[in-house]
């Protein structure tokens, strides 16, 4: 494992540790900086967006370019350890990279938490209502906005009903 500047969690050095594995089995490397974003996606256990990546990453590497994120991004994303949030533009770890795959994607539009789940049954008959509009699902991922309860209660007690 490579040395931070500041001491992991067990479970964070344990998925990063997972990562490193899956890449080199797959003939891939993670580099220090896919290793560092996909850390602080694990660390903040919430979707980020770019932007937001770009400024952690400067405060290791003050001239990291977006391209450099970007890329790193893009390489996560297609080995499985990230997952890209369309609906809100933003980027979360997978929680279980080399587990089972997730169909699923809950996103929480005010503080961006995010839950992941496998149903086969609820995405085949999501296939099938979409088929009947004349449509073929683009992704095997379902990403559905929603409050986590801890904004649904703020927002109550605030006085606001979602829309």
């Amino acid at each position: 494992m490579q040395a931070t500047s500041h001491a992991l969690p067990d479970s964070i050095a344990a998925r990063l540790d997972t990562a490193e594995s899956l890449c080199r089995e797959r003939g891939k490397r993670l580099t220090p900086i896919r290793r560092k974003v996909l850390e602080i996606l694990l660390r903040e256990q919430r979707s980020l967006k770019a932007y937001e990546l770009l400024d952690e990453i400067r405060r290791v590497q003050p001239g990291a370019a977006p391209p450099t994120v970007y890329r790193a991004l893009d390489f996560l994303i297609e080995e499985g350890l990230i997952h890209r949030l369309d609906a809100i533009n933003a980027w979360a770890a997978c929680t279980d990279a080399g587990g089972t795959p997730h169909d699923l994607l809950v996103m929480c539009t005010q503080c961006g938490a995010v839950a992941e789940f496998s149903d086969p049954a609820l995405s085949r008959r999501l296939a099938v209502k979409v088929a009947s509009a004349g449509f073929v699902l683009a992704s095997s991922e379902t990403e559905v906005r929603a409050l986590c309860s801890q904004c649904h209660e703020a927002s109550h007690r605030a006085g606001h009903e979602p829309c």
